[in-house]
């Protein structure tokens, strides 16, 4: 098995098994995430529109209020295992809720469900990283995390793939939903076998267990204020981006002879194509990235590709063009900068890694889509053209060069042999 994982990266003897229940674990997760993400597409374009939509990943940010510090609190209280049951018992049962709202045509199920499915991906996905950043050392995290990573690069693609079939064989929105929870219920599986699997020595290094919550270690340390504000200013850049594709999506379906039917498979199609050259990254580049350029070269590269993207965005391209664009920046994001922000966590302490993890995930990242619903805001009342949000997302890309070198600096010398000091952490 080891022999078979080596052309993906550096695997040693006893380390395939592990590896590929977690990878199976991931795909499951963003299988059933892909699905529900094709879903809401249609729910909120069709019955809100655009800056609607926008508006809903800024809500997400309201609840979040209530979400970190009972993540937070569940954390003190339950291990492993606990969390794993306890959060996707909590999915699960909302899903049903979806369920029945989609089924009956409840008023602003769209709107709700695409707030929900916000919280639902950064949530599920940072527990995921926290468990293998728990179960794993740094050295061997920095050779395995690209090949786990490869579940969520297969799982994508496949996912969008599926959702487009069903949307083509006229499925309802409400069965997808459905055929989501099995997904994720899979998942919940794998997950909970592996969080019983032993916790590799040095995994989660330096710090005792403290009573201090997700927004004070933040806010508190210089190397996790960084990581937050890089993926605030990183959100902010791909929700800005993915309002400017909605809109000329939403101006094409206008004059499409089934709106429904051009959004589902607009965005199937999109999907599909951002996943598949991500999954070719994943397997094939990142890992490479990770042993020859390290840590500088996983966390720049997003940026640099973000900035030619936009670049060109602002000179007024195609829909066409812009969905190829778009599909070069989503997939370096899904491959080499997902891979990165995982690494960023493993010189981290154990409570790091799940209290201020999760909260950088969840709320510091939709602060992201609520700066974007004021900028929408603000941009749609003057000229609404999707040409000044590129030319704006060039800027915030320049600030974003900024703080990744600083971050790139930080973790450096987080590296360095008296790291292993907890004041020495602390400063860092």
């Amino acid at each position: 098995m080891e022999r078979l994982l080596r052309p993906l990266s550096e695997v040693r003897p006893g380390e395939g098994p592990r590896a590929l229940l977690m990878l199976a674990s991931l795909l499951l997760l963003m299988v059933s995430y892909y699905v529900l993400k094709t879903v809401r597409e249609p729910l909120i374009l069709l019955h809100g529109g655009a800056e609607l939509r926008s508006y809903a990943a800024g809500a997400q940010v309201l609840a979040l209020f209530a979400w970190v510090p009972l993540y937070g609190w569940l954390t003190r209280r339950f291990g492993r295992v606990g969390l794993i049951a306890g959060l996707n018992g909590i999915f699960l049962v909302t899903l049903q809720l979806f369920y029945l709202g989609a089924r009956t045509g409840m008023a602003h199920v769209g709107f709700a469900f695409f707030a929900w499915l916000g919280l639902f991906s950064v949530s599920a996905v940072s527990q995921f990283w926290s468990v293998a950043n728990d179960l794993y050392a740094r050295e061997s995290g920095e050779r395995l995390f690209p090949i786990i990573a490869i579940g969520a690069a297969v799982g994508s693609p496949l996912g969008s793939w599926i959702a487009g079939r069903l949307f083509a064989s006229k499925v309802e929105p409400a069965t997808m939903i459905q055929i989501a929870c099995a997904l994720l219920v899979g998942h919940a599986a794998l997950a909970l076998w592996l969080a019983r699997s032993p916790v590799e020595p040095s995994a989660s290094p330096r710090d005792a267990p403290e009573r201090q919550g997700g927004f004070g270690m933040v806010l508190g340390r210089p190397y996790l204020r960084l990581i937050a504000l890089l993926l605030i200013v990183l959100n902010v850049v791909n929700t800005t981006g993915e309002f400017i594709l909605a809109k000329m999506v939403q101006l094409a379906a206008s004059t499409a002879p089934d709106g429904v039917a051009f959004v589902g498979s607009f965005y199937g199609s999109f999907y599909t194509k951002v996943n598949l050259l991500s999954t070719v990254l994943q397997a094939l580049v990142v890992s490479r990235i990770v042993k020859h350029l390290g840590m500088r070269g996983v966390v720049l590269m997003l940026p640099i590709v973000a900035l030619g993207t936009y670049g060109l965005a602002a000179t007024g391209v195609s829909l066409a063009v812009l969905s190829w664009l778009k599909t070069a920046e989503n997939a370096t994001d899904y491959s080499v900068m997902n891979t990165g922000r995982a690494l960023l966590w493993l010189p981290t302490t154990r409570e790091e890694k799940y209290r201020a993890k999760q909260t950088v995930d969840t709320f510091f990242v939709r602060f992201g889509d609520l700066a974007t619903s004021g900028l929408v805001f603000v941009g749609a009342s003057l000229s609404g053209q999707p040409t000044r949000f590129a030319a704006f997302n060039v800027l915030l890309i320049v600030a974003w060069l900024a703080i990744a070198w600083r971050l790139l600096a930080r973790h450096r010398a987080l590296g360095r042999p008296d790291a292993d000091d907890p004041a020495a952490a602390r400063a860092g």
